[in-house]
């Protein structure tokens, strides 16, 4: 190695000692500055806890009704389709965008679906609900409409699949959009679902039932007479009836000019505890109709409380108070032959919870007869529709005689002789007109006519022609 290789390896040498105490020098002087944990060594940066998503709400076909975004947001994506079955969260709202940011702040769901069934959404897991998106269309579009048309405070429809008891559709009026700005509730008539969160009495639609269990227990038959004057005293009370009629009428006509007088008559062969007893089987006093779901209670009376004129009463449904839900489940058993079946709003429902209630032939001839007899209101040519109006008076707290407030309704099956839905119609406070005849039937009527063209159904009236 000749003197300038060596002059070199020495610089070398010189500058790596140099580096090397330079930074020795500046690593203790951090150290003395840093402040250091009781451990002596720097903690690691924990880990932020993952929030799960919230889980999706789908209708039956997976059309998304509620979804969360990644960046929190609960979206809505159809608006006000089955609104206040599905519910919403309550979240901040961006005053920008108008969109609800839960992530943070996301509460317990506040009403519908997202409330029923806050376990398995706050856990991501998805909910199907039974309803229909078609269905669900076809109902609201003609309950808004009839709403409107009739000037009605507030009206429900419901459409329940006869043989699994599955809501195809709950809609209300007013409308709601979860995803839009609301008030509060109480304050907000939008965010009510009336189909489970009202109460009120049957009216006339309580006399196929009641006709029903006349058959069932024996103590009728459809062309058994009775005198029927247009009004009869029971007790100290007074029973009227509104359509003019023969003063003799059979069972089946009393179903035909809804006798208030020719139904309470009839009901005088049953006593108290069977037709309470048969209600009591119809579910219409069942505080937990759809469990998980907020269901207003009925109310009524025990059988010991129901004398002569709680019977009458009864009869033609007044005196007792049920939700829509409670009684679109009870009118269903007449086009299940007999059969109750209780209302679903989840997936996957099963195997039903069925009771034998009226013999097959009875719920048949009462939906002959029902069909027979239809509201002009509420037929369609080419097919066999059937059901019962009703004009329910709402009782204040001094009766019946000097309240104004009704509610109007129609109860039907679609069809009528082998029925794949029953279709319940309720306005409330209908400015029009009362009868449910005349507001309630053209409602039903149409939910009718577009469901039986989505299912394919021709009119009995079709013939096709060679070749077609």
């Amino acid at each position: 190695m000749n003197a300038a290789s060596v002059q070199r390896v020495w610089a070398l040498t010189f500058l790596l000692a140099a580096w090397a105490a330079l930074l020795s020098m500046g690593l203790a002087s951090i150290l003395r500055t840093a402040p250091l944990p009781s451990s002596g060594w720097p903690e690691p940066a924990r880990p932020q806890p993952v929030v799960p998503p919230r889980g999706a709400i789908y209708a039956a076909d997976g059309t998304p009704l509620a979804l969360s975004l990644q960046n929190g947001d609960r979206v809505y994506p159809m608006g006000s389709l089955a609104g206040q079955v599905v519910g919403y969260v309550k979240g901040k709202r961006d005053p920008e965008s108008g969109r609800i940011n839960t992530a943070g702040e996301l509460e317990a769901g506040q009403a519908g679906a997202e409330r029923a069934m806050e376990g398995r959404l706050s856990r991501a897991g998805d909910v199907y609900l039974t309803i229909d998106p078609a269905l669900q269309t076809f109902a609201e579009e003609a309950l808004w409409k009839g709403v409107e048309a009739s000037g009605a405070e507030w009206g429900t429809a419901i459409v329940m699949e006869t043989k699994s008891g599955r809501l195809l559709a709950v809609a209300n009026a007013p409308a709601f959009d979860p995803g839009a700005p609301r008030g509060a509730p109480g304050d907000d008539p939008r965010l009510t679902n009336y189909a489970f969160e009202r109460l009120i009495e049957p009216g006339s639609t309580m006399k196929a039932l009641t006709a029903a269990t006349l058959l069932q227990a024996g103590a009728a038959r459809m062309d058994d007479v009775v005198d029927a004057p247009m009004r009869r005293k029971v007790a100290d009370r007074t029973i009227r009836d509104v359509v003019r009629h023969p003063p003799r009428l059979s069972l089946a006509q009393v179903l035909a000019y809804s006798s208030n007088v020719g139904m309470s008559t009839f009901a005088e062969r049953l006593d108290a505890r069977t037709l309470t007893g048969y209600h009591r089987k119809l579910h219409l006093y069942d505080a937990d109709l759809l469990p998980g779901f907020r269901v207003w209670a009925p109310l009524y009376r025990p059988p010991e409380q129901v004398g002569e004129v709680e019977l009458a009463n009864l009869s033609f449904g007044q005196g007792l108070s049920v939700t829509p839900l409670h009684l679109a489940a009870a009118f269903n058993t007449l086009a299940n032959d007999g059969v109750y079946v209780p209302p679903a709003l989840v997936e996957p429902v099963g195997g039903p919870r069925t009771e034998r209630v009226f013999r097959p032939e009875v719920a048949r001839e009462l939906r002959a007869v029902l069909s027979e007899f239809n509201a002009p209101r509420a037929r369609l040519r080419g097919y066999d529709l059937g059901g019962k109006t009703g004009t329910a008076q709402i009782s204040t707290g001094r009766g019946y005689e000097d309240s104004e407030t009704y509610a109007a309704l129609y109860a039907g099956f679609v069809p009528a002789g082998q029925p794949r839905v029953t279709v319940l119609v309720v306005l409330y406070r209908p400015q029009t007109s009362i009868f449910g005849s005349k507001v309630a039937a053209p409602i039903f009527r149409e939910i009718a006519a577009r469901a039986l063209a989505y299912w394919g159904v021709p009119p009995a009236s079709v013939r096709l022609g060679s070749g077609e």
